[in-house]
């Protein structure tokens, strides 16, 4: 539900990824705007009620909307509905609900640091 000029753009890309490419996609987000797009070919949609905007302190956020199209994305990964979560909203809380909901890879002990600035 985030992004630049989302969601239209981000949906109108995972549509054409479906379409073109054949990779089945599976979009949580505000049930009412999914539903109207219609039937997508290899696009399957799951609602959330929540969205966690990109002024929000993620953990607190991951923790309060756990109906948010983040958390439920973590969620469809972690139950095997998803094989990969992707995001073009809240990174943080796209980092703490993975952390979360999915977990670490064994040997990982913490996501790894941005890069420093020149």
């Amino acid at each position: 539900m985030g992004g630049d000029r989302a969601p239209a753009e981000i949906v109108e890309g995972a549509c054409q990824a479906a379409k073109e490419y054949g990779i089945p996609v599976l979009l949580i987000g505000d049930p009412d705007y999914l539903e109207s797009l219609g039937p997508q070919p290899g696009v399957e949609f799951a609602g959330a009620s929540q969205v966690i905007a990109m002024d929000e302190d993620p953990g607190k956020a991951v923790r309060q909307k756990r109906d948010s199209s983040l958390v439920r994305c973590a969620e469809a990964v972690h139950d095997g509905r998803a094989c990969a979560m992707v995001s073009a909203g809240n990174t943080g809380a796209a980092m703490a609900s993975a952390l979360l909901r999915i977990g670490r890879l064994p040997g990982v002990s913490r996501p790894p640091s941005p890069p420093l600035s020149r």
